[in-house]
């Protein structure tokens, strides 16, 4: 009787450890499962912020562009109005203004070169970047207007 009675207890441990080790080895799946769900999310989320690092370059880079174009036009209407100085002799008010006018034709001119060269190359954005051809045009427009600027500079007499 004792050994059928350690027979049915070590078959019932036996039964016992067998569900356990099911019971384990369907957590260990489903934490796998999980886990390979979490990586390619954890990808997924890479991607993306990859994305969205490309789109602030972009941003970043018309931020700048806008900044050099800003500069340039408010050095060229310094330029235009230092024939308003009074009291300030001719040849330093033409000085000044070329000095502007000229300052404000390397922004202009570095806004588009800086636009184009930003660095290392990013990876590709989700943005649409602005077509270089619109930005050299108006620059160029604005080129153009600053030499004519400087030509009306020199070429008006000063006021007496």
């Amino acid at each position: 009787m004792a050994s059928t009675a350690s027979a049915k207890s070590t078959e019932a441990a036996v039964k016992q450890t067998a569900k356990s080790v099911e019971h384990q080895t369907r957590k260990v799946a489903d934490t796998a499962r999980e886990l390979k769900h979490s990586s390619a999310r954890i990808e997924d989320s890479a991607d993306r912020t990859t994305v969205l690092a490309a789109d602030r370059n972009i941003l970043a880079s018309e931020r700048t562009y806008a900044a050099w174009v800003r500069t340039g036009l408010l050095a060229l209407a310094g330029g235009i109005g230092a024939r308003a100085l009074k009291d300030v002799p001719n040849w330093l008010v033409l000085a000044n203004g070329t000095l502007l006018i000229g300052f404000s034709l390397f922004c202009f001119g570095a806004a588009v070169w800086r636009h184009f060269h930003p660095g290392p190359p990013p990876p590709s954005p989700s943005v649409k970047v602005m077509p270089w051809p619109a930005l050299v045009v108006a620059n160029a427009v604005l080129a153009m207007i600053a030499v004519g600027a400087l030509v009306m500079l020199w070429s008006i007499p000063p006021p007496s």
